[in-house]
């Protein structure tokens, strides 16, 4: 485990567990998989979903290729579209006013970090390049997105390769898109997936080899992180990867977090992050996941196939092809998990 001593002891009072073995991973199948990325070896990263109110069976979802670019797909897993860029990682999504803006990080220069920002054009399928905004120096790795409640204000945190947060607030109101840092945040090793709870302002960041943290995202707020669970060898195997939530009522619901050294996904009980279960994608017509780096999910009605709400993640061997996303019904994890 890397990090600092201090930390490996704080965070060893969060584990309740003992890492003799992992604990039960129920296969879930998946229900659909993407067109595989064009690019080979470790290419496909993170996805990030779009939910068509109008119609959501033509709901949309995005996925990186951090040798190439990145693609919209729809719920099928068929290809819609491609935008090239250069070494994109980490990719999400936010409604702002009419638009749907896309934000992912951009680790095309290795000593200074950048923001890619896109817009979603849903009617098209297609991602519109709004351009490259520098954050600080380091190579940026995770991205996730917060919209402040009071004010409906953008903000992002790209989190360097180092363990560096830098929080970022993103302006699209004017004809180019403004992005200024305005703090930073340190944790003690690598560490990448990260995601924000808009309803708390809450700021959840994967530390690959400790555990996850949590940050007030608020930009005035002091940067403590605070631990709140551990890589224990049993329920959470490093390394922790991507983060996504499944919130219910004003405080509730599920954080959950890509276990990639057992190849399953792992569920907090919120708002005490409490351990409440794993999964692992598996089982059905259409191969399982294995090493995960990017996930996500979102709750509500995606169609027949996805009644309660749709969970993606990238998978890390998709032999004999190339890597690519699989789709799996939310409704059927929590039927697996009795939740």
């Amino acid at each position: 485990m890397r990090g600092l001593p201090l930390v490996a002891l704080i965070l060893a009072g969060c584990a309740t567990t003992s890492v003799s073995q992992t604990a039960t991973a129920p296969l879930i199948a998946a229900t659909a998989e993407t067109d595989p990325v064009d690019t080979a070896a470790d290419a496909a990263d993170d996805p990030a979903i779009w939910r068509n109110p109008a119609d959501p069976a033509k709901s949309l979802v995005i996925g990186t290729d951090k040798k190439a670019g990145i693609h919209v797909y729809s719920l099928a897993g068929k290809r819609l579209s491609f935008t090239p860029a250069d070494r994109l990682n980490n990719v999400d999504l936010r409604t702002v006013g009419t638009r749907v803006i896309a934000a992912a990080s951009d680790r095309a220069d290795v000593d200074v970090a950048h923001v890619s920002l896109f817009t979603l054009d849903t009617a098209a399928a297609r991602l519109v390049p709004l351009g490259r905004f520098p954050v600080g120096p380091g190579e940026a790795y995770g991205m996730c997105l917060w919209t402040r409640a009071r004010d409906h204000a953008l903000f992002g945190f790209v989190v360097l390769k180092d363990g560096r947060i830098d929080q970022v607030a993103i302006d699209v109101s004017g004809t180019v898109p403004k992005v200024t840092t305005v703090r930073s945040m340190k944790l003690a090793s690598q560490a990448e997936g990260c995601v924000v709870d808009d309803r708390t302002g809450l700021l959840y960041v994967a530390e690959e080899d400790v555990g996850l943290w949590r940050f007030d995202a608020d930009p005035a707020a002091p940067g403590i992180a605070t631990p709140i669970a551990q890589v224990d060898g049993r329920t959470l195997v490093a390394d922790a990867e991507g983060l996504a939530l499944a919130p219910s009522g004003r405080r509730g619901g599920y954080l959950v977090v890509s276990s990639q050294g057992d190849n399953a996904y792992t569920l907090y009980r919120l708002p005490g992050v409490t351990y409440a279960g794993r999964f692992r994608i598996g089982g059905g017509a259409i191969d399982g996941t294995s090493d995960t780096d990017g996930i996500d999910l979102m709750l509500g009605d995606f169609g027949p196939a996805y009644p309660g709400g749709l969970f993606v993640a990238q998978d890390g061997d998709n032999a004999p092809d190339t890597q690519n996303f699989k789709f799996v019904s939310w409704t059927a994890v929590r039927r697996a998990l009795r939740r």
